[in-house]
């Protein structure tokens, strides 16, 4: 959520960040839902002080007869208006939730994903001398793929991943493992960047794949629901993400300044619906329900909090040219960076066989708009106490890096070359197939 101060005393930046993000708020009912609420509790607390006054007075002695008529009044009209009160906080609170997150100044204003802005390319796309053929061709020939059998054990959308390609999966995860626990790593990219933060590096995290419903609402990450997989029977979820269940793992604590950044690198398995696909993400591995994607998570304070946005996109790059994989960054305008984000950013690899770019990456800046719901603080040394502030980004998504090795690392006789960053964990081998 919001900080409420803005919205009481700054209502116009709330108004632009709904209008800009397409969001439907009734601004004005919730200011005025806002304004019930605050009389109504200045009434019940009043109240509450008489009651305590009269009690005290009453102490001691035998009690006038009015002071216990009053007494027995107090408590009936309090207990009406403790029940009303509850009720403004929980019709406040509701509406209050659906507020967007403030956008940051540079974030380009757009109503829709055409106007997201091209901040710059990298790479030299690949002649190939031959017609190149899209990965799930390649994948078939070669067998790494298995879509009928995975149709007949769990529905469409679900495939199996068999022989080099699960062993370039586990190639990647170790390539950024080693990249992303490396301090040396980081500390390059820091000064290469000029950022003026910690260069700790991150930690590796296995998380849950569950998650229960109070907490991915607080995260804002329930929504869209019709995306989501529930466990039936149960309030408990399968999360779509790993920077949901790492940006959650913190709820109701309070961290000390000195111990941050937290830097947190999960691996899991992840679930989504997607749907509406059709055509070219039919085929293959573009878009399942079931996917693997390593995720970084940083916890950090307001002051160093953009700079830890901008050294998550400048790893994704990093790792991308490492990779050798052709890419442009696109900065995503006010209607495609999502509800709780202020800012973000994605990373799209050239795919040869479309001839187009297709999302990889994602990098989400979201201020204290999450940690506001989860109650995750931080003590700074000079005593005072603030909201943490979040940021989220792909590392790589699995499917999307292995679909963008197999179309640019593609040879003739359906082969295909391995980036020479992940040959050391593929035994010293330069190609499969």
């Amino acid at each position: 959520m919001i900080d409420l101060n803005i919205l009481r005393n700054q209502p116009s930046i709330v108004l632009a960040a709904i209008r800009n993000k397409s969001a439907s708020v009734d601004l004005d009912l919730l200011i005025k839902l806002d304004q019930e609420h605050v009389s109504l509790l200045r009434e019940v607390e009043e109240m509450r002080a008489e009651r305590n006054r009269l009690a005290s007075s009453m102490k001691g002695g035998k009690p006038d007869p009015s002071a216990i008529a009053r007494a027995r009044a107090l408590r009936e009209e309090l207990a009406k208006l403790e029940v009303a009160l509850d009720e403004k906080k929980q019709a406040f609170i509701e509406l209050y939730k659906k507020v967007p997150n403030i956008p940051t100044a540079d974030t380009p204003i757009g109503h829709s994903e055409e106007e997201n802005q091209v901040v710059h390319e990298w790479g030299d796309r690949r002649d190939f001398g031959f017609k190149p053929r899209n990965h799930a061709e390649i994948a078939l020939f070669h067998g790494w793929i298995d879509k009928e059998r995975a149709a007949k054990v769990t529905g469409t959308r679900f495939v199996y991943l068999k022989g080099d390609l699960v062993k370039l999966q586990f190639a990647l995860i170790a390539f950024v493992l080693d990249r992303l626990t490396d301090e040396a790593f980081i500390t390059r990219i820091v000064e290469d960047h000029r950022l003026p933060i910690s260069t700790r590096p991150f930690l590796p995290v296995l998380p849950p794949y569950m998650i229960r419903t109070p907490i991915y609402d607080a995260m804002d990450r329930l929504e869209p629901v019709e995306e989501r997989y529930k466990i039936e029977g149960q309030e408990t979820w399968l999360q779509g993400s790993a920077e949901h269940v790492l940006g959650s793992m913190h709820a109701e604590e309070t961290f000390n300044e000195q111990d941050l950044p937290i830097r947190y690198l999960g691996y899991a398995t992840s679930f989504r619906s997607e749907a509406g696909a059709a055509g070219k993400d039919m085929e293959g591995i573009i878009r399942l329900h079931q996917f693997d994607k390593l995720e970084l998570e940083s916890f950090s304070t307001r002051d160093t909090s953009h700079d830890e946005h901008l050294l998550l996109c400048a790893i994704q790059e990093r790792l991308m040219q490492l990779l050798a994989i052709p890419y442009r960054k696109l900065q995503k305008c006010t209607f495609d960076i999502g509800k709780p984000n202020a800012k973000g950013s994605d990373i799209e690899a050239w795919l040869p066989d479309q001839g187009k770019y297709r999302e990889t990456h994602t990098a989400d800046y979201m201020t204290d708009y999450q940690a506001r719901r989860l109650n995750t603080r931080v003590r700074r040394t000079s005593g005072a106490m603030e909201f943490i502030h979040t940021n989220d980004a792909t590392a790589f998504a699995c499917g999307r890096t292995l679909i963008a090795i197999i179309e640019n690392y593609q040879n003739e006789d359906m082969s295909v070359n391995i980036p020479s960053e992940l040959q050391p964990y593929m035994g010293g081998r330069t190609k499969i197939g």
